[in-house]
């Protein structure tokens, strides 16, 4: 049972990659990436950020074992969420990601506390694609790529390129969702004359 925590990592890791690297396998790749705001260079590290980032957390047997961990990469952005037992293992984990190459800033919003139950973790899946499907819903401009909705026990947290009146939408539409306890908005805002907006 020890071995759980560290394949939900790797589940998550390579599930949040998997859809987009799938993309860029296929002939939806230049649609997909020419949609997004981030450049193709940042789209492509922000998958090697997490295929890293896992590598060097499986390395350390304590924090496999011990802890639930999901990693998240966006605009080279590192978000990492789920929970560990001490503050140590925490400054552990923010210690692996700055380690990677290319990585511009790290939010650990890890919380010390035993890990979160499997019927805990669906149900933050739930409010996940809740929010996506609303999101892109009302918001059709929006790529699902341009927008990473990230929920950890409830607590949602939104990253993604985007302008200032999206970013109100998405968050009132994440705040308004049922089962979401508090919403934490880590958008980054273009300049104005930035054309990839």
């Amino acid at each position: 049972m020890k071995n759980i925590p560290a394949l939900t990592l790797l589940f998550s890791v390579y599930l949040l990659s998997g859809c987009t690297a799938a993309v860029i396998g296929g002939a939806a790749a230049g649609t997909s990436v020419a949609l997004d705001n981030r450049t193709t260079g940042d789209y492509v590290e922000d998958q090697n950020i997490k295929t890293k980032f896992a590598h060097l957390f499986y390395e350390d047997k304590e924090l496999t074992e011990q802890t639930h961990v999901n990693v998240t990469s966006y605009n080279r952005k590192v978000l990492i969420t789920g929970e560990v037992l001490t503050e140590q293992q925490k400054q552990q984990l923010t210690h692996i990601a700055n380690e990677i190459k290319n990585v511009r800033y790290v939010f650990n919003e890890a919380v010390i506390a035993k890990p979160t139950s499997l019927s805990s973790r669906s149900s933050d899946s739930f409010i996940t694609s809740k929010i996506k499907t609303a999101v892109f819903t009302h918001l059709k401009e929006l790529d699902g790529a341009q927008v990473k909705v990230v929920t950890e026990n409830g607590v949602v947290f939104l990253m993604g390129l985007v302008n200032r009146e999206q970013a109100d939408k998405i968050t009132d539409i994440a705040r308004t969702t049922k089962g979401v306890k508090k919403v934490v908005k880590l958008f980054e805002y273009p300049n104005p004359g930035d054309n990839r907006i």
